[in-house]
């Protein structure tokens, strides 16, 4: 995996950029708390770790 790729939709997906947006809506905190169990966002969560200690040995 390059440093810019990443696999998962999370960077891109509009509901995270409207919650991001709007914190105190109804729909971020439905997306807030869908991210306690989604495989995609650990996933996302995980590629953002392993870039951020990419960045750290490089």
């Amino acid at each position: 995996m390059s440093e810019t790729e990443i696999k998962s939709n999370c960077a891109t997906c509009k509901g995270r950029a409207y919650a991001e947006a709007h914190p105190d809506r109804l729909l971020a905190r439905l997306w807030r708390w869908h991210t306690t169990w989604c495989p995609g966002w650990k996933a996302y969560q995980r590629e953002l770790k392993a870039l951020e200690e990419k960045g750290r040995t490089a």
